[in-house]
């Protein structure tokens, strides 16, 4: 159920962004999602990749610093509410989130996206047990695929 996302920490500085995706693009690696958060001096890049320690190795050498994380895929229905029914269920089962942020891809009236929670194992047994289906990196990339997306 868990994938794995890969954190950079940028300089908010000009350059700073193109570095790690030039790197990955000159390796032959796609990003599959990706979310940027900043404040005046420096931002998190978050990536989610199909290789990623392969990614990992890449990035190290072209000299960022690389954190590896786990978060979960989830599916939401693509509809008004959707995302707020997936939250309530959190929310009812106790269970924080600390971010989240979406892939680009719908199939069959689902969207998947990403989230990070402070308890991970807790998430996914709870809001499995509520309905919520998660997406683990087999059936993530498959997804991708199926969408047009390698």
């Amino acid at each position: 159920m868990k994938i794995k996302q890969l954190s950079l920490f940028l300089e908010n500085k000009p350059g700073s962004l193109s570095l790690p995706c030039r790197a990955l693009a000159q390796a032959g690696l796609n990003i599959l999602t990706l979310s940027l958060a900043d404040t005046e001096q420096y931002g998190i890049l978050r990536l989610v990749v199909p290789e990623w320690e392969r990614a990992k190795k890449v990035l190290e050498t072209a000299g960022c610093v690389v954190k590896v994380s786990e978060v979960e895929a989830i599916e939401v229905p693509d509809r008004p509410g959707g995302l707020a029914e997936v939250l309530e269920a959190a929310e009812k089962a106790g269970i924080n989130v600390e971010y989240m942020y979406a892939f680009t891809v719908k199939r069959a009236g689902k969207s998947v996206l990403v989230f990070r929670f402070d308890e991970p194992d807790a998430a996914i047994e709870k809001l499995q047990a509520q309905g919520v289906n998660f997406v683990g990196n087999v059936g993530l990339y498959n997804h991708l695929e199926e969408s047009g997306i390698e």
